[in-house]
């Protein structure tokens, strides 16, 4: 692992430690609560996409790509911390869960790179 991943990793720990420092709810509304704030982040992925491409006549081109790139990092972050949530090893869930996507997509023992 690079010291960048380590950095990642430590940051998200942070976050949520942070929002459970400061959550008021039990602990099972917390957890709901923190799934369902992926899709409170995914949908400004999608107005920030509208608003990139002006599809909304009344606001026109509200958004630019980089607001898309940034409400995308939104839902990655947002993701990492609902994982850290449910189990102790995010890292090592995420890890594997990619290794399994990667050769179910691109088969076993697939060269690294762009295909």
């Amino acid at each position: 692992m690079t010291t960048n991943d380590d950095e990642l990793w430590a940051t998200v720990g942070r976050l949520r430690g942070w929002l459970d420092d400061n959550n008021k709810l039990p602990p099972q509304e917390a957890l709901l609560i923190r799934m369902l704030k992926l899709s409170e982040e995914v949908g400004e992925v999608g107005e920030a996409v509208i608003g990139a491409v002006a599809q909304n006549p009344r606001k026109g081109a509200s958004h630019t790509w980089q607001d898309v790139e940034s409400e995308l990092c939104d839902v990655v972050v947002t993701a990492l911390v609902a994982l850290g949530t449910l189990t102790p090893d995010p890292r090592g869930t995420l890890a594997a869960h990619v290794a399994k996507v990667a050769e179910r997509s691109l088969g076993p023992g697939a060269p690294e790179g762009h295909n």
